[in-house]
């Protein structure tokens, strides 16, 4: 009972296409902005979105205001105003960056997870306002006033966190949508090499697994076709300087290793071994390789028999 009547708010959300018309115009007016600054194309791309982290950045961010914004109620409680003031300051720095990244997620959504980005979004815009005059009237010491401004704009935080865990657990916004399975473990053929044309992807089959194969200087590359981010046709998309770049959203992955260059994936797409025996084409999945720390020794290597 108390699922359903959790739901009714994210499907009322999703179901509402109202939302999709000013959806277009922000995301519009972001590809804009990014353009003019220089982010499209550029290193501050993968930053933001967490390419460097191995996950999404903006996850990070999110815990600090909640998690400073519950601490200022605590400390307003006991009486502990000066704190609790500086823990709605660290709460508002947090909550700027969460917008920063969670928007530059958002413009990479569609459909029904998107219009609950939308709401989510301007949840936390109304709750960071709230605790801004919160910080304020608490600065002019005006306690009273900044304690009323916490207390309206908690509940609004709450039900924000409530509606990102939608977008992550529902829609899988941030998750890593290739197949974890390792997965064919033995050569596997899946093309005859004839078949192959240089420098230009292809899609094959690998038992159950999807892989997208591409003849480049000489060598045969092979990647799972799912993109990372939101499950993007590979096979579909186009090489640069030894990459391949999803044709939905412009990730691009290192074809030798399967490494995320620039986002929105932030997970690097799963790289298979390659030969050629008798004509044929045969992959299989490239064992895990478990490193040390710089200076010390190889703890683990797993291998996959032939």
């Amino acid at each position: 009972m108390a699922q359903r009547a959790l739901d009714r708010l994210p499907n009322a959300i999703e179901g509402d296409g109202r939302l999709d018309r000013p959806g277009h115009r922000l995301e519009q007016g972001l590809a804009f902005t990014e353009n003019l600054l220089g982010i499209t194309g550029g290193r501050a791309r993968g930053v933001l979105h967490g390419v460097w982290l191995g996950h999404p950045l903006h996850p990070v961010f999110t815990d600090l205001p909640i998690g400073c914004w519950t601490t200022a109620l605590v400390l307003d409680l006991t009486g502990q105003r000066r704190a609790a003031r500086a823990a709605v300051g660290v709460g508002i720095a947090g909550a700027l960056a969460a917008a920063v990244t969670g928007l530059h997620d958002w413009q990479h959504t569609h459909d029904d997870a998107r219009r609950v980005g939308m709401v989510h979004g301007t949840l936390n815009t109304l709750a960071l306002g709230l605790y801004g005059v919160s910080w304020w009237q608490r600065g002019r010491g005006h306690h009273l006033r900044g304690l009323l401004a916490a207390l309206l704009g908690y509940p609004v935080i709450m039900t924000s966190a409530f509606l990102g865990g939608t977008l992550v657990y529902r829609h899988r916004i941030g998750v890593d949508h290739t197949d974890e399975r390792l997965e064919p473990r033995h050569f596997t053929r899946v093309m005859a090499e004839r078949d192959l044309p240089d420098r230009s992807p292809h899609r094959a089959r690998a038992g159950a697994v999807e892989v997208v194969l591409v003849r480049a200087e000489g060598r045969i590359h092979a990647l799972q076709n799912a993109c990372p981010h939101l499950g993007g046709p590979l096979s579909q998309g186009w090489l640069r300087d030894g990459s391949l770049t999803c044709p939905w959203h412009g990730s691009r992955f290192e074809l030798s290793s399967g490494e995320s260059l620039n986002g929105p994936a932030t997970a690097p797409a799963p790289c298979f071994q390659t030969r050629v025996r008798d004509g044929w084409i045969e992959v299989r999945r490239a064992p895990a390789v478990t490193t040390a720390a710089p200076g010390s020794a190889l703890v683990h290597q797993q291998e996959v028999q032939p």
